[in-house]
């Protein structure tokens, strides 16, 4: 099966992510004018709806938060010649493992808790990303096939908490357990849902991962390993350790992801926890050909076009699912753009 490569063609010609931005609003005006929706009215909405008060503009950075963090640990991943499909498991398990860690220690200090139950986030999202790595080093099972395997399981791990040992007290409801006390919740600004040390730490792993990769000696082994493992093997890189590393990486920063969703957003285990979030960190990093420069605004209008999107419903009876056909299409038109730019050079 092949992985993905880094065409440096592609880098430097500015047709393709120009043809993307053409094509995929074009495709979306030709989708709601055939079935009868106001497509001024609707683009309108799509493009000013997240700021149009000072609640939505912190969802907006609340969810563009995981996201980042998510998007960043799979650049090391595509960087090493590896499609990370498990993410949305790796998400999940962090917020497990963060919140075994809220139940098991809740009378240590709230700064020491918090720092605790998201390292226990990142520690259980790498051992769950480490899962995919050992099958695909030792099973020789495809990490796609390893990660989409242990999604369902995360999922059913989860469901199994919510609905068993962690379920609300006389109630047999599986949308979530008991809330956090609100001493426990990450602190937000005032007004808004807006827990300031979400975004903060999705800027940092994104600034941190493109160091990494641009500076290091450890990024250049993972990028010479995602080009051609075999060579870089010859030439004395470890190709499965680095491998199992970038894997082990990318599912701390999602299981970061599911903590943060967790003590900032949720305050609670809820059983769709993940909320697409690592899909969707997904069809960023494929947007920008996984180059950490460029998630962040990428990632910033991704969430953007989400939190608009559930304005739609409301103001214009279009369904909120909208959103993601802008996202996907624009990923759709950039991959058949680069094919497009590299076929003609």
């Amino acid at each position: 099966m092949s992985h993905p490569t880094h065409v440096p063609r592609w880098r430097a010609v500015p047709l393709a992510p120009l043809l993307a931005l053409l094509a995929a609003p074009g495709f979306v005006t030709v989708l709601l004018w055939l079935s009868g929706t106001p497509v001024l009215a609707t683009w309108q909405l799509m493009l000013s709806g997240w700021a149009s008060t000072a609640a939505t503009r912190a969802d907006t950075l609340m969810l563009a938060a995981p996201l980042l963090l998510c998007a960043a640990g799979l650049t090391i991943t595509f960087a090493a010649g590896l499609y990370n499909l498990g993410i949305e498991g790796q998400v999940t398990f962090g917020a497990i493992g963060c919140m075994a860690v809220m139940r098991a220690f809740p009378d240590w200090p709230t700064p020491l808790l918090w720092t605790m139950a998201l390292a226990g986030a990142m520690l259980a999202g790498a051992i769950w990303a480490g899962a995919a790595a050992l099958l695909r080093r030792y099973g020789r099972v495809s990490e796609i096939f390893a990660g989409l395997g242990l999604n369902f399981l995360a999922t059913g791990c989860v469901l199994y908490l919510v609905a068993g040992p962690w379920k609300k007290s006389g109630s047999a409801s599986i949308t979530g357990t008991e809330p956090l006390a609100r001493e426990l919740w990450l602190p937000t600004f005032e007004g808004v849902r807006l827990a300031p040390v979400a975004p903060a730490l999705g800027l940092l792993a994104i600034g941190v991962v493109w160091l990494v990769l641009a500076r290091s000696r450890w990024g250049l082994e993972i990028r010479a390993v995602g080009i051609n493992a075999a060579a870089a093997e010859r030439l004395g890189v470890p190709a499965a350790q680095r491998m199992t590393a970038a894997l082990a990486v990318c599912g701390a920063l999602a299981g970061l992801a599911g903590g943060l969703q967790v003590l900032a957003v949720f305050h609670a285990l809820v059983s769709n926890v993940s909320s697409g979030i690592g899909l969707l960190a997904l069809l960023v990093v494929l947007l920008v050909d996984a180059r950490p420069a460029w998630v962040l605004p990428v990632a910033l209008t991704f969430a953007a076009f989400a939190i608009s999107a559930f304005k739609l419903p409301l103001a214009l009876q279009v369904d909120s699912s909208l959103g993601g056909v802008v996202q996907g299409a624009l990923v759709l038109c950039a991959l058949i753009a680069r094919a497009l730019v590299v076929r003609r050079t």
